[in-house]
């Protein structure tokens, strides 16, 4: 399951990508970037998130 280490720069990648939305709807008078933002805002925190708990778990499973 070497895959996972790489899964949280997955969320990096869709934040740079709704970061990059919400800078295209900024000036557009019917278009709203809130949601992009927010959406960009939980991929950080997905990426932090995840990347700590695989630390945790990795310490937990050098432990036992």
């Amino acid at each position: 399951m070497s895959f996972l280490k790489y899964t949280p720069y997955v969320y990096l990648i869709l934040a740079a990508f709704f970061i990059y939305d919400a800078i295209e709807k900024w000036n557009v008078a019917d278009a709203t970037p809130v949601l992009s933002l927010l959406m960009a805002g939980l991929g950080i925190f997905m990426f932090f998130f995840r990347r700590r708990f695989a630390k945790k778990m990795q310490d937990r499973n050098g432990k036992s």
